[in-house]
């Protein structure tokens, strides 16, 4: 292998924008700093709910207003209905807070007390519910926006998406940066709206109540004044409940003592958020504030009762200015719980693994992002409408909080603690209310657009059971113990020779490198080349075999070729695929997207190992005569031990290298024990090097190892990669990703060779000579 260039302490365009956009990366051991103490969890986690009294009135105005403007006497007392709701349902969650400091909310409540089944039915509820959170919260910020700038009513949805891109890289920046950030303006709206309310009121005890610009609007009443029609108010008002459940998901996030400050924080938002409610309700009672479908997209109740307080003016676009932000940053709670509850799943193995990676600033990255798309798509593809984005909105909340509740009695129940019938009594409570409202809720908004999560529950419970029942079939094929670590690896090598271009000399170099027993080259190129290419050919690589003529061959007739050449062997057959990269990544795909066609479909191929060849522009190009490198050394990215990871190493073996280790990026000192206690047992004979990964970041604890070998310019490095073929194409989504970072890391990187060492979940392999284990 020639030698090469390498292109250290630059940062790539990519790689500058993000930190400027994200910040620098947080070391692992800089978590426990990231932890928020009250005065920040209560904007990060209490945004949503707090926001939720800035429409929770309106939503049930709009109800009563279709029997007319004399139906609105009932406004009071459905406003403390839900204010009791909301009274108990804080006090039941802080409960479970305290019972469960460890986070999850309903889906470990509802699991560990109600089984599997009851657990992932919160835990997709709940999801769901997330992503209306913030589709919802940003559409009310939208609106809150265009009722103080009437003529940016035409671009409601796209001032939604982007209220969706910027809470999106706010957090992506850390909880405790979204905190800070989110602190003044939640405390700014509760402080305007405790302003407004008590002006208004002053206003109104003085002197007559001013009357808003609505009072005398004409309401024609299409409806009579039924129970159905109170109940389907009462449940619209129920909106102000959204968020309480925030709290329990994310204990974890509090300072220590986390449950004491969770509980607390969670009884302080209660006081809050109650008075404004009755507040707001009130005055829109007494102020004659109306609205109506029409009305609503344009000016809020909120806004009225601004606007007709203060008689306009400055007060009232301070108002309008923390209402927006309020509504747009109430979907902050989303963005911490949903990534939260999906990297919980992930680790019960319900969903993806990546969701448990933490990014660059220590929170989970991956279900940010996957939030965001999904909750724009949705705004989007409702317009922006408020009102009927909430009809999809309350269902899983009340799903998620009654199964929480149930999930509480029957832990009181079953462990029967001290004072465990005071404490059960509250969570029955809760449990009853909250499930009535639940029947209402179905009952009222069923047609109106809750058949959708009706139907999307069910859909995304079967979706997680699948993904478990993916990673239990394969833990079981991991896990077998079919491969021996002493096992004699044998390896046949097959070089595609399309030419003898630099590319091609580069693979001869590393042939001779590795020093192949068994070697059946094979001529891809122009038919009209071939006897001038295996003339050359025996000339500069006599030892490697003569050149098998496949003119032309797609990838059919490779892969006849290939199981001809095993024979149904039990070895290990390694395509040797020599190309050359020019420019950059988007470049290599689509110059060299031949070669890539051609390695995908070989990895799909029993026994078959694709070893990628590539001569990078960094290096210099071979005279013509192939070079014979000194050293060979071979390592193996491991990050459990497992049949996989054993078929890598006497792959990695078979190579006979001069040196050959496997490396192991020190993330969790846990995972580090337990894959060190699973090495020695497995008894793999190949040292296993720990390399401190600090950022998460895996690139420059890789490229550092590789080139504290590669800085000498006769040697070549192996990396030796296990890959897992999944039996159907969805299941690609739940492995390999790291194994796809290191291959795009190191497509680039001089002196390196990667072989893919494929592990197929179909049908697993077991080279000839290994030791079967009884398991």
């Amino acid at each position: 292998m020639t030698q090469g260039i390498h292109a250290e302490g630059k940062t790539s365009a990519v790689g500058f924008v993000k930190r400027l956009m994200v910040g620098r990366s947080l070391a692992s051991d800089k978590a426990e700093h990231q932890l928020l103490p009250k005065v920040l969890a209560l904007p990060v986690f209490a945004s949503d709910q707090l926001s939720s009294v800035a429409y929770a009135t309106e939503e049930m105005m709009l109800v009563l207003l279709l029997a007319g403007a004399a139906s609105l006497w009932m406004l009071t007392p459905l406003a403390i209905g839900v204010a009791l709701l909301l009274a108990i349902v804080i006090v039941s969650y802080r409960q479970t807070v305290r019972a469960y400091p460890r986070g999850g909310g309903s889906y470990i409540v509802a699991r560990e007390n109600l089984g599997t089944i009851a657990g992932l039915t919160a835990a997709a509820a709940i999801l769901i519910s997330y992503v209306l959170t913030v589709s919802v919260s940003v559409t009310a910020g939208a609106i809150a926006v265009t009722s103080a700038v009437p003529d940016l009513v035409d671009q409601k949805v796209l001032l939604a998406i982007s209220f969706v891109g910027l809470i999106t890289v706010a957090n992506l920046r850390g909880a405790k940066e979204a905190g800070k950030l989110f602190a003044i303006p939640t405390y700014g709206f509760v402080a305007i709206v405790g302003f407004t309310l008590f002006w208004g009121l002053v206003r109104c005890l003085g002197s007559e109540c001013p009357e808003a610009a609505t009072a005398d609007a004409p309401i024609e009443a299409t409806r009579s004044l039924s129970l159905f029609l109170v109940l389907r108010a009462f449940s619209s008002g129920a909106t102000a409940l959204t968020g309480v459940e925030a709290i329990a998901d994310g204990v974890q996030a509090f300072r220590r003592p986390q449950a004491r400050n969770a509980a607390a924080t969670l009884a302080v938002m209660g006081a809050m958020s109650i008075p404004m409610f009755l507040g707001i309700s009130f005055l829109t009672r007494a102020l004659g504030v109306r609205i109506t479908e029409e009305v609503a997209g344009a000016k809020s109740v909120l806004a009225q009762i601004g606007e007709t307080v203060f008689s306009g003016g400055a007060m009232f676009l301070v108002l309008q200015l923390f209402t927006a932000l309020i509504l747009i940053l109430a979907a902050n709670t989303a963005y911490q719980d949903f990534p939260r509850l999906s990297s919980i799943l992930a680790g019960d193995r319900f969903m993806p693994s990546q969701f448990r990676n933490r990014g660059n600033r220590l929170v989970f990255s991956n279900g940010i992002v996957v939030l965001s798309l999904l909750a724009a798509l949705l705004v989007q593809l409702f317009d922006g409408n408020l009102t009927r984005l909430i009809q999809l909105y309350v269902v899983g909340v009340f799903t998620a909080i009654t199964l929480s509740q149930a999930g509480m009695i029957r832990r009181w129940f079953r462990l029967r603690l001290p004072n465990w019938q005071r404490q059960a009594a509250i969570n029955v409570v809760g449990a009853s209310v909250t499930g009535l409202v639940l029947i209402i809720v179905l009952v009222t908004r069923f047609t109106l657009g809750a058949w959708m999560v009706v139907v999307a529950v069910p859909w995304v419970v079967a979706a997680l059971f699948s993904v478990h029942r993916h990673y239990e079939r394969v833990a079981v094929l991991l896990r077998a113990g079919n491969l021996a670590a002493h096992t004699e690896g044998r390896s046949t090598f097959v070089p595609l020779v399309n030419d003898l271009g630099p590319q091609t000399i580069d693979a001869i170099s590393y042939l001779r490198a590795i020093r192949p027993e068994r070697c059946h080259p094979l001529f891809v190129g122009h038919a009209e080349r071939f006897d001038e290419v295996r003339a050359s050919w025996r000339q500069i690589a006599p030892r490697l075999g003569d050149l098998t003529d496949l003119s032309g061959a797609g990838v059919g007739t490779l892969k006849k070729e290939l199981r001809r050449i095993r024979g149904g062997r039990e070895e290990f057959l390694a395509v040797i695929v020599p190309e050359r990269i020019r420019g950059g990544l988007l470049a290599g795909l689509v110059l060299g997207r031949r070669w890539l066609l051609v390695k995908t479909a070989l990895l799909f191929e029993p026994g078959t190992v694709v070893v990628d060849v590539p001569l990078i522009p960094s290096e210099r190009a071979p005279t013509g005569v192939p070079l014979e490198p000194a050293r060979s050394v071979v390592i193996i990215p491991v990050s459990s031990v497992h049949d996989a990871t054993v078929r890598a190493v006497i792959f990695g073996k078979s190579l006979h290298p001069t040196s050959i280790e496997a490396i192991c990026f020190q993330i969790d000192p846990r995972e580090t024990e337990s894959l060190s206690r699973d090495w020695h047992e497995r008894e793999l004979d190949v040292t296993l090097v720990f390399v401190e990964a600090p950022f998460r970041d895996l690139g420059p604890p890789l490229l550092a190892e590789i080139r504290r070998h590669t800085e000498h310019a006769d040697t070549i490095v192996t990396v030796v990669l296990p890959e897992m073929i999944p039996r159907h194409w969805w299941e690609n989504l739940l492995h390999n990703q790291t194994g796809l970072f290191f291959k795009r890391l190191l497509l680039f990187e001089p002196q390196v060779v990667l072989a893919s060492v494929p592990f197929h979940l179909r049908e697993p392999e077991v080279p000839q000579g290994s030791v079967v284990r009884a398991g």
